[in-house]
């Protein structure tokens, strides 16, 4: 049986230990996995990372492979990770809550990208709960964020649960903070990236992609969102119906990475996104309870080396990144990213496979 594989990176790190913020962490790097009838998911505790998805399609057994970098602190793409305290972009690396005014480390010019120069993409995360197989595999990955790291406000308890759902394929992604002692941004995103073909079969821009989304918010040349939220109506960006990703993509310089506002109600699940390749008929829909979803269609990813020494370009994958708005901490206008004490941060995501004839 063919495995189909994409973005699968050498792995040197198994029995490593990280070094986090200039001290050796206790959590030995290792690698998880759930399975579910035809269905395996593995990840590694680095980033609370998905790195492998296997399902079928309609031609062969084995769907999806995606291991992920090297464990280092160089990687720009976030592969499979989770990335925080706070996603995407922080204009000039600062914000100011309850009268007092933070910086921020910067990390892509005077900007903040991604939580930083060490996210939590870039940390070992403990193993709270492990079950691999029966009723409904999971995992529960967990990080305790300290006061003033990468200079945001208050301590901050995160988790992170995968679970394969019975009967169907799924997999549910449960993201959860708790902040102890200040308010504190929360804008955690699950980062993986998405070639429904193969790893090495070149672009995704002949896949089709859907958005439940009647408005975006249009950015600046830094990609920092302008405080707008305008129609997609009348632009490249209206995937309100299903289009190939390529067929109005030359009318964008830097290809798709733009925020979506999700319709339907706030703070409930719902159907967000849709993925399909004709070709082998692989379908991903994607759901979530977050106001926003951010579209990549990777044009900044180049000379990434992966499995059998192939190297994506741009272009080679998608990402539907659920989340809120970016920059929100700098727009009052935007749905609020702010957690406090006693109230908690809730982000779900589920992903759901099938096979279309």
């Amino acid at each position: 049986m063919a495995r189909i594989s994409f973005f699968l990176f050498s792995l040197f790190i198994i029995v490593a230990y990280a070094f986090i913020n200039g001290s050796e962490a206790k959590e030995k790097v290792g690698i998880y996995e759930l399975k579910k009838g035809d269905m395996s998911v593995k990840f590694i505790n680095c980033g609370a990372t998905i790195v492998s998805v296997i399902l079928p399609d309609k031609y062969v057994k084995e769907y999806m492979e995606n291991l992920r970098r090297d464990f280092h602190h160089n990687d720009t793409s976030y592969i499979g990770s989770i990335v925080g305290r706070v996603a995407n972009r922080i204009a000039g690396a600062q914000f100011t809550l309850n009268g007092l005014h933070y910086k921020l480390v910067p990390n892509e010019g005077k900007n903040m990208l991604h939580g930083g120069l060490v996210g939590f993409s870039d940390v070992v995360w403990k193993v709270k709960m492990y079950k691999k197989d029966g009723y409904a595999p999971s995992i529960v990955f967990a990080y305790h964020s300290y006061d003033g790291e990468e200079g945001f406000p208050g301590a901050l308890e995160v988790t992170v649960s995968y679970t394969l759902h019975p009967g169907n394929r799924l997999i549910i992604v449960k993201m959860k903070a708790k902040a102890l002692n200040k308010a504190t941004p929360v804008n955690l995103v699950q980062h993986t990236y998405w070639n429904l073909v193969n790893h090495n079969s070149g672009d995704i821009l002949s896949e089709q992609v859907q958005i439940f989304a009647s408005s975006y918010t249009p950015v600046d040349s830094q990609l920092i969102p302008t405080g707008e939220i305008a129609t997609v109506k009348g632009t490249p960006y209206d995937f309100l119906k299903p289009h190939i990703v390529g067929s109005r993509i030359n009318k964008l310089t830097k290809g798709y990475d733009i925020n979506y506002v999700i319709d339907g109600v706030p703070g409930k699940l719902k159907k967000t996104a849709m993925a399909k390749d004709n070709k082998s008929g692989r379908v991903m829909e994607l759901f979530t309870n977050q106001p926003g979803v951010q579209f990549y269609s990777a044009k900044f990813l180049k000379d990434v080396k992966g499995k059998g020494g192939y190297v994506y370009q741009p272009f080679g994958a998608l990402c539907l990144e659920t989340r809120a708005f970016p920059d929100s901490v700098n727009h009052p206008n935007f749905p609020s990213t702010i957690i406090h004490p006693g109230k908690d941060y809730k982000h779900v995501m589920v992903f759901m496979f099938s096979i279309s004839s």
